[in-house]
């Protein structure tokens, strides 16, 4: 398949979202759509509505996994791990650090930065969330399913809620929109994966959910048991972010590899670092008692981590390919993208408007990010900064 992009193109521009992209797995979603889809137009909305919905449905990090899945079909496999590594490294290299002993977080600008950087992911996904709503729920019956997946996603908080409001957006279009031909539908961007390479990540997959506890039972090496831990973390956790932390305190905390008290101050440090919450993994092993530890063990856990989430897409994706212009399947994923808006809704309402608007000054700092965003078409990457210090402001007044 011919590529239209470059590897270098695709590792700046992750690199940038890297260091910008604060607030969370569906915060990134937004940071994602603003630069890689409306500005950037390496896929339309309705094409990324897909995506996102897929890996929504798939094992792990769902917005890393979109980010894999965009550097792929930009410029194949080497752009997608071009995507993964510039997405991945900085929040990786600040955990670490701060696993080190360097303290990132403390005092009262600190403190506001972070608190505005929150702020600032209310404005990102309010403005995803309006944008995507337009594309993808241009009709009653879809701003009716976009509706029923913000309920399930609120009232069935977690991968539950997200699982079934896919589920009924699927359902609701295959009975709502399966006759009703889709206007201008675009040609969706291949992503090139043989099927003899989605056979092997499969394989892969389950080899490593299955065999990696026997291996380590067997040969009773620490860096085995490291890996074992976080690839099983990545691989049975849905919807990716805080969903992880149970899994990830029960490999490493519960062994007794990582104190508690270590446990939560790295979780506060990834609250303040942009990028992926499963780079929390890099902090845990450059700690843990259990493996090389440093550099070394970081290293180990951050792959152990996210290989299960990219083997699963990678064995997916050649199946999508084939069947995902096919009538009733664009009927289903017609009703899935409607599902992902109200999804999105629910995300934005909590956690993240309940957890960063907390005053009037908040709100106001929102609102402000959302018209940048909206009106004045100022970059993201620049309304983060306006965010950041706008927090200070707040905090020290």
């Amino acid at each position: 398949m011919q590529r239209s992009g470059r590897v270098s193109e695709v590792f700046l521009a992750f690199l940038r979202l890297g260091v910008t992209s604060f607030g969370g797995p569906v915060a990134h979603l937004g940071y994602f759509r603003d630069d890689l889809v409306v500005r950037r137009k390496w896929m339309d909305d309705r094409a990324y509505a897909d995506l996102v919905a897929l890996c929504q449905f798939l094992p792990g990090p769902a917005s890393s996994q979109v980010g894999f899945a965009m550097g792929l079909q930009r410029a194949g496999i080497l752009g997608a791990l071009a995507a993964f590594v510039a997405f991945t490294l900085p929040s990786a290299v600040l955990l670490v650090a701060f696993a080190g002993g360097a303290s990132l977080l403390g005092g009262p600008i600190a403190a506001g930065v972070l608190s505005g950087l929150q702020i600032v992911a209310v404005a990102i996904v309010a403005q995803a969330v309006w944008g995507m709503a337009r594309t993808l729920t241009p009709d009653a019956p879809r701003a009716g399913l976009a509706v029923a997946g913000l309920a399930l996603a609120l009232l069935l908080p977690g991968a539950p809620g997200q699982l079934g409001a896919l589920a009924v957006g699927v359902l609701g279009g295959l009975l709502l929109l399966g006759a009703a031909p889709e206007p201008f539908a675009p040609a969706l961007p291949a992503f090139g994966v043989p099927r003899g390479v989605a056979v092997t990540c499969l394989v892969l997959f389950a080899g490593g959910l299955g065999g990696l506890p026997i291996l380590a039972a067997v040969t009773g090496s620490a860096d085995v048991s490291l890996v074992d831990a976080f690839f099983r973390s990545g691989a049975l956790v849905f919807g990716g972010g805080h969903v992880v932390l149970p899994l990830l305190q029960a490999g490493v905390v519960e062994t007794g590899w990582v104190s508690p008290e270590a446990f939560l101050s790295g979780y506060g440090a990834a609250q303040a670092v942009p990028g992926p919450l499963f780079t929390f993994s890099a902090y845990l092993g450059a700690l843990s008692s259990v493996g090389p530890g440093g550099i070394a063990g970081a290293a180990l856990a951050l792959a152990a981590i996210f290989a299960p989430g990219y083997l699963v897409l990678v064995a997916v994706l050649p199946f999508w390919d084939a069947v995902r212009d096919r009538p009733r399947v664009r009927a289903a994923m017609r009703g899935a993208g409607a599902a992902v808006v109200g999804i999105l809704g629910a995300a934005l309402y909590t956690p993240v408007f309940t957890t960063a608007v907390t005053s009037a000054g908040a709100f106001l700092l929102a609102v402000v990010g959302f018209v940048l965003l909206t009106a004045f078409r100022v970059p993201a990457w620049a309304v983060v900064l306006v965010g950041a210090a706008g927090g200070v402001v707040l905090a020290l007044t």
